[in-house]
């Protein structure tokens, strides 16, 4: 779609004008036509409450872990298993607030048990315009999963010496 709403085909109508596919394409794009797919959101080291492999497929996660990141219920989720190195994805459900649950549920649940380390995390698509004022929210927990602070960055990682 152009910015004046019209389709390809109606701009080629209009001007009445011949053009060949990468200068109708040019015409037609906005200007800022690229997003980068950006950290939105990130609960770190939370701990896996439950497994339940014959559960509808998701993580169930404490509500105010929800609130705290600004995951919404079912956003789609990657899921990292520190302790195994799995990587799944998934959708978020609420479990309730101050429960402290992370349950991973369905197939998922194949890849994840209690007790086992977990980082989740969503992400958004940002225009170029947008990245400048953007920063994702980062919460970290407690060994109960209750959140000790959020962050808006990521420390920057130094080398090892």
């Amino acid at each position: 779609m152009t910015k004046t709403g019209r389709s390809c085909a109606v701009v080629v109508a209009v001007q009445r004008q011949r053009f060949d596919n990468t200068e109708l394409c040019r015409l037609s794009l906005p200007e800022d036509v690229m997003h980068l797919n950006m950290l939105k959101a990130k609960l770190h080291r939370v701990t896996v409450t439950h497994a339940e492999l014959h559960y509808e497929g998701s993580i169930a996660i404490d509500g105010l872990l929800l609130k705290a990141s600004g995951i919404r219920e079912y956003e789609q989720i990657h899921a990292w298993n520190v302790n195994t190195g799995q990587r799944f994805v998934t959708y978020a459900l609420r479990a309730q607030d101050g429960s402290g649950i992370i349950s991973v549920n369905g197939s998922a649940a194949r890849s994840a048990q209690a007790g086992d380390i977990i980082i989740i995390a969503a992400f958004a698509q940002v225009s170029e315009a947008e990245l400048e004022k953007f920063q994702p929210t980062c919460v970290y927990v407690d060994s109960a999963n209750r959140v000790k602070h959020t962050n808006r960055t990521i420390p920057t990682q130094m080398a090892a010496v």
